[in-house]
């Protein structure tokens, strides 16, 4: 359970400082403007947006947590593992988007900003925060939603402790991101979580079908293709880690060694095209 706590800090972490950059380039684009009471209209709309966004957020996970209260167990469980599915597919969205529109985000935004000042509407305002926050606060909940159900023995205290430290997190991080430190930069800090989103979009996808096949499911050919526990075992504090981390097995089976490598070369293949199209934008 302590490796998915560890998720836990990252997710949160992660979004937080994703969320805050969007809040961050709305409400820098409101001080520029000239007109004082235009600056306070445009902010009392941004914090009434980042608001809603929060509740929609929170809607939509008391919706999911409902949803699977009242459930039967096997229908839960099976529930439970669409969930673990449906958050790795986020997770590589969610890579996808930041390497096509990361580069071009803060431009984007302040055309749209500045439309809604032309048409004297601080509505795009609201929405542009709102929408902001509200997708970045579902794919926080889906993510820990599917990250606690590849756990066993979950409860809502420590997650939620291990939520409120990796946002902690992120509200330092973005400040030193804003200060321009020169040991960490937004590019640098994108790169680095980039790649743990993936492995561990990766654990999530490795464990969802180590669910299927226990469900019955799918029915993958027994024994396993080496054994290197004695190396690194895949429980405890360290292995235990890896292994949410990065859904590294000590003793792997020929399915997982399966998914695992289809996994990365459908990756390696996204990341080549979305390479390929900034240049082509470029």
């Amino acid at each position: 359970m302590s490796a998915q706590l560890g998720n836990v800090v990252f997710i949160v972490w992660r979004e937080s400082v994703e969320a805050l950059l969007v809040v961050g380039i709305l409400s820098a684009w409101l001080g520029r403007q000239a007109d004082p009471a235009s600056r306070r209209s445009g902010r009392a709309y941004l914090w009434s947006g980042v608001a809603a966004g929060l509740v929609a957020a929170l809607v939509f996970a008391g919706l999911l947590l409902g949803f699977s209260e009242v459930l039967p167990d096997d229908a839960q469980e099976l529930y439970q593992t669409v969930a673990v599915f449906i958050a790795a597919a986020l997770i590589l969205q969610m890579v996808v988007w930041m390497r096509l529109s990361g580069r071009t985000l803060k431009r984007d935004m302040e055309t749209a900003l500045q439309t809604a000042a032309d048409r004297s509407s601080w509505w795009g305002v609201f929405l542009l925060a709102a929408v902001a926050v509200a997708r970045e606060g579902g794919e926080t909940v889906v993510f820990l939603y599917g990250t606690l159900a590849a756990a066993t023995g979950a409860t809502m205290l420590a997650p939620t402790l291990a939520a409120v430290l990796g946002f902690a997190l992120g509200v330092v991080t973005y400040g030193l991101l804003q200060v321009g430190s020169r040991v960490l930069d937004w590019r640098t800090f994108f790169r680095i979580t980039e790649i743990m989103l993936l492995f561990l979009a990766a654990s999530l996808l490795v464990t969802g079908f180590d669910h299927l096949i226990g469900l019955g499911y799918i029915d993958a050919p027994a024994g396993r293709l080496w054994d290197t526990s004695a190396i690194l075992s895949d429980t405890g504090p360290i292995g235990g880690l890896v292994s949410a981390l990065t859904g590294y097995r000590a003793r792997p089976d020929l399915a997982e060694v399966l998914v695992y490598t289809v996994y990365w070369g459908a990756v390696a293949a996204l990341l080549w095209w979305t390479s390929r199209l900034t240049r082509r934008d470029a």
